[in-house]
């Protein structure tokens, strides 16, 4: 008498312990899209879109650090490895070098970029996001919310001054490209600089010890 024998059961693979690098284009591309309206490329990884709804001025996280801390207005502000993000309005980042060159910044190496159309940047992890962060991913520090694209760093428009003050429509692009140039110029130049104490002796230090202490960016 022939006997069948059941296949012998599988145990289902265990999850991953650790998240992916490049979490799916669906862990992220919803929210952006869903909530606040953003373009977002095909991915992994996803990546907004610039030039549509925002563009994206761009320093070394240092001088970033020291520009968060000036009592200055900005819009979001994201964190990418050694890079930190400023979204500002649309179209400034064809107003950059004008600005630079006026604000008498023209020819000096600072490190400040701007994307705009065409421009892509890899998706921070959405506010709140359950899956967490993953090791390496873009995050947040400062985060957007709907409709805050109108209160994005801006040119004033003819006649008027920038910002709700003054009847503009959000903080002032100027201000913010003349104090993010000069954080990227006294960056470069304490990079640059070697410490005291390696002149003077283990006592002495930079003077800029003490901030770097107190935020380190990876």
């Amino acid at each position: 008498m022939a006997v069948t024998v059941p296949p012998p059961r599988v145990a289902p693979e265990d999850p991953p312990s650790h998240p992916p690098a490049h979490p799916p284009r669906g862990a992220y591309a919803s929210w952006y899209a869903d909530v606040l309206g953003w373009p977002v490329s095909e991915g992994p990884p996803a990546e907004l879109v610039t030039g549509v709804r925002f563009d994206v001025l761009e320093v070394p996280a240092d001088a970033g650090e020291r520009l968060l801390r000036r009592p200055l207005a900005t819009g979001p502000v994201a964190l990418a490895g050694r890079r930190m993000r400023f979204l500002v309005a649309a179209g400034s980042a064809d107003e950059l070098d004008g600005l630079l060159d006026w604000l008498e910044w023209g020819g000096v190496a600072l490190d400040l970029t701007a994307l705009g159309t065409g421009g892509r940047i890899a998706a921070p992890v959405p506010p709140g996001h359950p899956g967490g962060s993953p090791r390496g991913a873009a995050v947040w520090l400062r985060p957007p919310e709907q409709g805050c694209e109108a209160l994005l760093p801006s040119l004033p428009g003819p006649g008027q001054g920038a910002g709700p003050r003054h009847g503009g429509a959000g903080p002032d692009l100027v201000r913010l490209v003349a104090a993010a140039a000069t954080e990227c110029h006294r960056a470069r130049l304490w990079r640059r600089t070697p410490p005291r104490s390696a002149v003077a002796g283990p006592r002495a230090g930079r003077p800029d010890q003490t901030l770097a202490g107190q935020a380190r960016f990876s």
